[in-house]
């Protein structure tokens, strides 16, 4: 109650504050208050992303896209563009703390975060209490955008909703390889079941049959007697949409399992990672990954934005989101220019609920994924579904 107090006599007093600038006078009228820069300040953004632990290659790669974004840019209406990195921790605890240490600073204008579905719930709600706004590059679980669930004001995504990703999935399994039966594995996390229950549901839509949906911790180490209560199931097809570890485990276990020899294995776009391929050298050859095409239309990926990245950072991308986050911080930027007040010394006010107005209104943005358009829900992804197969231990793009 003391924070929530102090939050309203902040933001009332930003509502009636004047900000002189040469001569002039600028006035925030702005209903949830005003971030105000100097002339001589930067405009500050924050992320926070997967930047540690074992699913590390999930965040760098989306900060870098972060990054390149404001390289591309150079500045904004004068003003230099920084960025304030914070760990989600791909979990609810990192989320929650990244977020609340974004909120108290008033300078960072929005965030860039979270990778991780589930630190994305709690993130969701500290920002959109504070009044600030959050993109997404990688939350693709339905229930953020979902009113009826874990939706908030100042959420948004430019990645895909997974009833996208699930369905098409199940749309694979069942049209291209013929499968009749298959099973799903989660870890609670809301974008592993989210992911694997919109599959499941998909799949017997079309015809199927699920004949197990089992749940196992993430940081398991022992997936044997899953994996054998699965085998008794009788699948010919077993779809585990979770991050790197848990993945690795199964990856590595099924191919140990008596009654799960040529059952075709498959993951999501958690698992599209160098460190998985590494983590699974053999085990998991042929196997399926569904996410997000990176077929980009057009002439700038190729030719520009991954010639920078690789100029940058001296590899090429490690996970698939990174062109989602270049695409996020723009539309950020893009909404800043459009909302913000500028003084003739250069100071700006950027109003925080014109800011989310600006971000939602977003239509027609041609990014790199695509044209991205926001519904009411933050969902402002142009959804492209791509699986691809480990072929000689690499991925490689076979759908569609």
């Amino acid at each position: 109650m003391k924070f929530k107090a102090l939050l309203l006599l902040t933001l009332l007093a930003a509502g009636l504050m004047l900000v002189a600038c040469g001569g002039e006078t600028l006035e925030c009228t702005d209903e949830l208050g005003c971030v105000e820069i100097a002339p001589d300040e930067p405009i500050l953004l924050a992320s926070s992303l997967v930047i540690s632990g074992p699913n590390t290659q999930l965040g760098t790669d989306s900060q870098w896209g972060v990054e390149l974004a404001m390289d591309f840019r150079d500045e904004v209406l004068g003003h230099k563009v920084e960025l304030q990195a914070e760990d989600d921790g791909c979990n609810a605890e990192g989320g929650q703390t990244s977020a609340t240490k974004i909120v108290s600073n008033p300078q960072i204008v929005a965030m860039v975060g979270t990778s991780c579905s589930g630190a994305g719930v709690p993130a969701a709600k500290i920002i959109s209490d504070a009044g600030y706004a959050m993109v997404s590059p990688s939350n693709t679980a339905p229930s953020l955008t979902d009113p009826e669930q874990a939706w908030q004001p100042g959420y948004l995504r430019t990645a895909h909703n997974d009833e996208v990703q699930g369905r098409a999935m199940a749309e694979f399994a069942i049209n291209e390889l013929g499968v009749t039966k298959a099973a799903a594995i989660h870890d609670g996390d809301p974008y592993t079941e989210g992911l694997a229950s919109v599959f499941s549901n998909a799949f017997q839509e079309l015809g199927g049959e699920i004949v197990a949906f089992e749940a196992e911790a993430a940081d398991a180490t022992n997936v044997e007697p899953l994996l054998t209560t699965v085998a008794a199931a009788g699948p010919e097809f077993i779809y585990f949409p979770v991050f790197i570890p848990l993945g690795s485990l199964l990856t590595n276990t099924a191919k140990t399992i008596p009654g799960l020899e040529g059952v075709i294995l498959a993951g999501a776009d958690g698992i599209q990672s160098p460190d998985f391929l590494n983590n699974t050298v053999g085990t998991s050859e042929g196997m399926y990954v569904s996410g997000p095409d990176l077929n980009f239309a057009g002439s700038f990926y190729q030719e520009e934005f991954l010639p920078a990245y690789i100029a940058k950072y001296g590899t090429e991308p490690t996970a698939p989101f990174h062109a989602h986050a270049f695409d996020a911080t723009n539309m950020i930027l893009d909404a800043v220019e459009k909302v913000a007040q500028q003084g003739s010394d250069g100071t700006l006010l950027i109003g925080r609920q014109a800011l989310r107005d600006a971000l939602y209104a977003t239509e027609g943005m041609e990014g790199v994924t695509g044209t991205i358009t926001c519904n009411e829900y933050g969902d402002c992804a142009d959804p492209k579904i791509a699986v691809s197969q480990v072929q000689n231990g690499e991925f490689v793009a076979v759908w569609p």
